[in-house]
């Protein structure tokens, strides 16, 4: 039995939103690994991919549950607020692959890694894509906006009703 009034936009469930987050790319990053034989990408997908998307999702489902309905999210156009926080957590994700891409080298269990330089590129795509479908769907989970002051108006005549 459904828990929302008919009408009414699904529910935002975070644990499905994460799930999906790291599901689904992981997935498909593996499957283009597997195919085209890059061992390197298989592990990639599982590991910085997907466990970035999941992340992202689980930290940004989070914070946007807590937001008050009337926060500037909330009301923002359901593209453009996707849009900016994709491109936030993209800016982000590339910001710390850039770090970890110039430290880990100097670890000695990541010397000869490859991982390390896939970072700078799978961070910040991992992290824009989860975003923007995270903050999709839980702007797509909101009421609509209504208009807040509306003057009130004269009851228009019914023209079946009227009489000649």
């Amino acid at each position: 039995m459904s828990k929302k009034a008919p009408g009414a936009p699904p529910p935002f469930v975070l644990w499905r939103e994460v799930l999906v987050a790291y599901v689904m790319p992981a997935a498909m990053a593996g499957a283009g690994g597997a195919v085209t034989g890059q061992p390197q990408l298989v592990t990639a997908a599982l590991t910085t991919i997907g466990g970035t998307s999941a992340l992202v999702a689980a930290a940004l489902g989070a914070a946007l549950r807590r937001r008050p309905l009337r926060a500037r999210p909330a009301r923002t156009p359901r593209a453009l607020a996707a849009a900016v926080l994709g491109l936030a957590a993209a800016a982000l994700g590339l910001a710390v692959g850039l770090a970890a891409a110039r430290w880990l080298p100097h670890v000695p269990a990541f010397a000869d890694s490859p991982w390390p330089p896939r970072l700078p590129v799978d961070l910040p795509v991992s992290a824009a894509i989860a975003a923007t479908i995270t903050t999709w769907h839980w702007r797509g989970s909101r009421p609509a906006r209504t208009a807040q002051h509306r003057l009130p108006t004269a009851p228009q005549p019914h023209p079946e009703r009227q009489t000649s």
